[in-house]
């Protein structure tokens, strides 16, 4: 059986528990890294910096996918290969090849461009204790986001989904990237096509049972 290890409320983690969701896939997932804190403290790192698990994956990173004795690290790398090798009904992945280019530019977008940003606003906003935030430095990360929120949005007044016209693998790669942006921060820009494709997806179960959980 497949093994997931990393936290259920780390963006990149959802991502590939989303997908074995979607696919019906039987798998482990177990929780490594410890609690959420300071980024030097040795309580963030927890079990991500012993031998065993650098031995998966030297990066000291979450998620690692775990099929038998095949490590993979990077979320879309794993998204690849399980659709790969279980999405024989392409339930998520296109058959037509620039359909497919097109879900993966995508894919490559959010984590170049969007994850970072998110990244920010957890650790040095959401995570950090009101009288310690720097007001600037939010104004500049929330700037960011929204800038590229508009770039995705616009997309979406072209077609249902990142991945087309259907649900599919690029989707699953960017929307636990927009779920805490869409549950935390209240003064946002109006993006109507995001917040369409948003409410679509909460209608399917597996999202509102891997992806829309409490944030932490």
């Amino acid at each position: 059986m497949l093994t997931v290890w990393g936290r259920v409320n780390s963006s990149n983690v959802k991502k590939v528990l989303w997908c074995l969701e979607e696919l019906n896939v039987a798998y482990n997932q177990k929780d490594v890294g410890g609690p959420f804190g300071g980024l030097d403290t040795p309580e963030y790192f927890g079990g991500l910096d012993t031998p065993e698990y650098k031995k998966m994956n030297p990066n000291s990173t979450i998620p690692t996918l775990q099929d038998d004795d095949f490590a993979l690290w990077e979320s879309n790398a794993i998204l690849r290969y399980l659709t790969e090798k279980f999405d024989h009904s392409h339930l998520l992945i296109a058959k037509d090849l620039q359909e497919k280019a097109a879900a993966d530019k995508w894919m490559d977008w959010s984590s170049a461009n969007l994850f970072e940003h998110i990244k920010q606003m957890m650790n040095k906003i959401v995570r950090v204790p009101q009288a310690e935030r720097d007001p600037e430095l939010a104004k500049v990360i929330y700037g960011n986001i929204n800038k590229l929120l508009q770039i995705a949005d616009d997309a979406l007044a072209n077609q249902a989904y990142f991945s087309g016209d259907k649900f599919g693998i690029a989707d699953i790669a960017i929307a636990p990237l927009f779920y805490p942006w869409h549950e935390i921060v209240t003064d946002r820009p109006e993006f109507k096509n995001l917040e369409r494709w948003y409410q679509q997806l909460t209608t399917r179960p597996a999202f509102k049972k891997i992806v829309m959980i409490p944030i932490k």
